[in-house]
């Protein structure tokens, strides 16, 4: 791919937004003595670790995070993938059926371009887990998104040493990537070192891998590139940015010391990157790449409603809150959601309340079980139970065995129906539904909003997940030129304007290579 340029004179920064190259600084007003600058071409690739774009076949050091569901809709990540950038498409809470027909259009309509799928940790559902291993390796998936991890299982090794072999000069050739999601030091020491040897064994004795195979993942990472994230949409522990990313880049270099030869290992960013200045500055720590999230739900690609578009763009930063997780309900696990425009949290607090109040249903006051039965599940308890059942003997049997045995987990599942058909509405943009439904979202999105506000960008309608992208990176590298000059004693400030979107067709042509021109 062309490697896209910033090759403007700062003049036109000046009054309109890009930085060049041979910028004169001759009698400029503010500046205490004449003086002559020259900035280099600005390279994309160098606001990151070049590496990162090599390896994974991109123009840009950005990827699009996985939403489940299919929120990270194969329109997203095709989207993504054609704009020099790639994405991941959002497998939780799918069949892999559903799975193996979205991955098969990724690889059928992209000739070649990367793409990738999440693999969302099920310990409770180890079998979701290995189909989708499956389907990922016979559809020729190259890299995962791996997320809610915190020891690596052995569907995630299998994965990444599936086809291990020896290089004439010696080395390691792995066809699959592991890119994991993740917000702790120690959960990260995991998967910057071999792929554990006890699940080696059990994958060798299994007939799973080869010998070979087996013996040459001790020479590779399980994962090259970790993503910290930070205060996210959905599974979070709300980690600030600023703190937990250089903990990373440290555990990175210690890794790397401890594993000469590993190939070089790099940590991304996540959460809160929706706008120029989130990802100047995540570059200015030493990001090696950043990950957008919430702002693609946003996004006319994304596979949600019109009616969570809408309430997405009229978010502020603050309009975010916890709530219970479908997944790991009984665990008091967490999700970040929006809270403005629905009542999703409230409703899901109650249950929580409700489940660590009372050991089964039948113990419910009847004035909280008249409530749910009319206004968050509405209909009767024994109906929710009897759709939760056959739901549940098609996916994972043993939660139905377990639920006549323990009255306690029968009503975990039922108040996990609400839970996970929440999801449904919001993707479904059910009409009666709007105040029911679940809308994963970090503060990110209301900076995303501040920041497109009076552009073109700031109806639903108009904003694309390539484009808003691609706008972030530029706008980010014409920050990157001021602190520049700044640092070099210019008085330079950016206008609010400076950094406004602009359309795609705009952008290219800033970018496209220009004659230098004279102060």
């Amino acid at each position: 791919m062309t490697i896209p340029l910033i090759d403007r004179h700062l003049r036109i920064l000046d009054t309109l937004r890009a930085l060049g190259r041979a910028v004169s600084f001759s009698d400029r007003e503010g500046l205490p003595t004449p003086r002559t600058l020259t900035l280099p071409p600005h390279d994309f690739l160098a606001m990151g670790h070049s590496g990162f774009c090599k390896d994974h076949g991109l123009a840009f050091p950005l990827y699009a995070g996985a939403m489940a569901g299919g929120i990270s809709s194969v329109a997203l990540v095709e989207g993504m993938a054609r704009a020099g950038m790639t994405g991941f498409f959002g497998s939780g809470g799918l069949s892999p059926e559903d799975i193996r027909g979205a991955l098969a259009r990724l690889r059928d309509t992209l000739g070649g371009l990367p793409f990738g799928c999440n693999l969302l940790n099920s310990p409770g559902n180890r079998a979701w887990e290995a189909a989708v291993v499956r389907v990922c390796l016979e559809e020729g998936v190259r890299c995962v998104e791996a997320s809610a991890y915190i020891t690596p299982s052995p569907e995630l090794v299998l994965y990444r040493v599936k086809g291990l072999r020896r290089l004439p000069n010696g080395g390691v050739e792995a066809p699959n990537r592991v890119i994991a999601k993740l917000s702790r030091t120690e959960v990260a020491s995991r998967f910057f070192a071999p792929p554990p040897e006890k699940a080696l064994k059990a994958l060798r004795a299994a007939g799973e891998i080869t010998e070979e195979e087996a013996v040459l993942a001790a020479e590779i990472p399980l994962a090259q590139d970790i993503t910290a994230e930070a205060d996210s949409g959905g599974h979070t522990d709300h980690r600030a940015a600023f703190c937990l990313l250089p903990s990373l880049l440290a555990l990175r270099d210690e890794m790397q010391a401890r594993y000469p030869q590993f190939p070089p290992l790099r940590v991304g960013l996540a959460g809160g990157i929706a706008t120029p200045h989130a990802v100047a500055a995540a570059f200015a720590l030493g990001a090696d790449y950043v990950v957008t999230g919430s702002v693609n739900q946003a996004c006319r690609e994304s596979g949600t409603s019109d009616t969570v578009r809408r309430l997405l763009a009229e978010a502020a930063q603050t309009d975010v809150c916890d709530a219970p997780a479908a997944d790991m309900f009984e665990l008091g696990a967490s999700v970040q959601v929006l809270k403005r425009g629905t009542r999703f949290a409230e409703r899901a607090g109650l249950l929580r309340a409700l489940y660590t109040a009372h050991a089964s249903l039948e113990e419910l006051p009847a004035k909280d079980r008249e409530h749910l039965e009319r206004v968050l599940f509405r209909k009767p308890l024994e109906t929710v139970w009897a759709e939760t059942e056959s739901f549940f003997r098609e996916r994972d049997p043993g939660q139905v065995e377990k639920a006549l045995q323990n009255p306690r987990h029968r009503m975990a599942l039922v108040f996990r129906w609400y839970l996970g058909m929440s999801s449904k509405f919001a993707t479904l943009g059910t009409e009666d539904r709007t105040e029911d439904c679940q809308i994963w979202c970090g503060p990110a999105m209301g900076a995303f909003n501040d920041w497109v506000r009076g552009s073109f960008m700031e109806s639903p309608d108009a904003r694309s997940a390539p484009e808003a992208a691609l706008n972030i990176l530029f706008h980010a590298a014409v920050l990157q030129r001021a602190a520049v000059l700044r640092a070099a004693g210019i008085p330079f400030r950016m206008a609010r304007e400076d950094v406004a979107p602009l359309p795609r067709e705009e952008i290219m042509r800033l970018l496209a290579p220009d004659k230098e021109t004279d102060g």
